[in-house]
């Protein structure tokens, strides 16, 4: 029997293509920092509408790296569901649903929350996420606009799995941040029990923020308004630990008045004596200084003497042209004049430059008498005369 090539076997008796392919792992991108080494100990999905920028989209970058898988559109899942469209708040409460099934989330676009179609996704544990504030470069310091790895993270943490937290937000720069800026009122979130404590809570801390606002906006002692970044950007200031641990501040502040609460723009703020309270200058008060005084009279010279202020009733009517006069003819100067080399004929010199006067009454008084005058006549008279007969 021949055996053919197309058989499967060479000439050598082995057999080609004998070993099966090798199964290769999950692809990164480049632009991915960390890729995760095992599998990562939660459990994360999410729906993808496709809103967002694949680039900055933090729900597509998860499931590069193999920590979050997708779900399809229509499908339902049976862990925590953390959306803007549920009634409940996530609570410790969730802790046992959150490790047996996991979390998942809505990643869409803010901005297009209406197009969602909320009856096809979703759960029957579909949870709010309490006060929390933003981190990530499009919506940094905005409360409740967290995006998709800023809200698993903050559930993980509110669950009691802030090593959770830790691990999904280990890829991203801003992740550190996001824990920082909310670290109180999350450890706050962790020490309730269900979801009335976690309201409670948020209640308490809403009302400090406006307390601090109101404060921030209202008047000094004496009456001026006071400066609303005197302490710095709210944004930036250090978090505020449980009440057992304010406790222990106040008490360890009422021993030393140096320390100081929150990060500051700029140097140190000096300390203030309570004892002596320093007079506050108005920013807008005119010193009363000489050398004030002639500094503003000679701005207000400098203005009043401008183009403006210089003639304000011209300033409505137009401008007449201006008249140019007839130019005057020049006497010629004659230095030729009568008999000018010597002076005994003046008198008949001054005669013959003198104008000559016409008498125009005389004149027309020989015409008036000439058209009165009787014009000539003749008389024709037919007499026969004889001739005489003898001379």
């Amino acid at each position: 029997m021949v055996r053919h090539k197309k058989d499967g076997f060479s000439s050598r008796g082995g057999k080609k293509y004998s070993n099966a392919p090798k199964r290769q792992g999950p692809r990164y991108d480049d632009e991915d920092e960390e890729h995760p080494a095992s599998r990562p100990s939660f459990k994360a999905a999410c729906w993808d509408l496709g809103h967002c920028d694949p680039k900055r989209c933090s729900g597509k970058k998860l499931m590069r790296q193999g920590l979050m898988r997708e779900l399809h559109v229509g499908q339902k899942h049976s862990g925590v569901i953390i959306s803007p469209n549920a009634k409940q708040t996530v609570s410790p409460a969730d802790r046992e649903l959150m490790e047996q099934y996991g979390a998942a989330v809505v990643e869409c676009s803010w901005a297009r929350i209406k197009e969602v179609p909320w009856p096809k996704i979703g759960g029957k544990c579909e949870r709010l996420l309490p006060y929390l504030v933003a981190a990530n470069s499009v919506n940094y310091g905005k409360p409740w606009r967290l995006n998709c790895v800023e809200a698993l993270a903050a559930a993980f943490y509110i669950c009691g799995h802030p090593d959770w937290a830790e691990q999904i937000l280990a890829p991203f720069s801003y992740g550190e941040a996001f824990l920082e800026i909310n670290s109180s009122i999350l450890k706050r979130y962790a020490a309730c029990k269900d979801e009335a404590e976690i309201k409670k809570a948020e209640e308490v801390w809403m009302a400090r923020l406006e307390k601090e606002y109101a404060d921030s906006r209202g008047n000094g002692e004496d009456g001026q308004e006071t400066d609303m970044w005197k302490g710095g950007n709210s944004n930036h200031r250090m978090p505020v630990s449980s009440d057992d641990e304010d406790d222990d501040e106040d008490e360890a502040r009422d021993g030393s008045d140096e320390e100081i609460d929150g990060i500051f723009l700029g140097k140190k703020p000096e300390k203030v004596n309570l004892a002596e309270p320093e007079e506050e200058r108005d920013p807008f008060d005119i010193s009363d200084d000489e050398d004030d005084e002639e500094e503003m009279a000679e701005l207000r010279r400098k203005v009043l003497a401008a183009k403006p202020f210089s003639n304000p009733s011209d300033a409505g009517q137009k401008k007449q042209p201006e008249k140019i006069a007839r130019p005057v003819p020049l006497k010629e100067d004659s230095e030729v004049e009568p008999d000018s080399d010597n002076g005994y004929d003046d008198e008949f010199d001054n005669i013959i430059d003198a104008t000559p006067v016409t008498d125009r009454i005389g004149i027309k008084a020989k015409q008036r008498s000439k058209a009165e005058e009787p014009l000539a006549s003749a008389v024709f008279s037919r007499t026969v005369v004889g001739a005489p007969k003898k001379w």
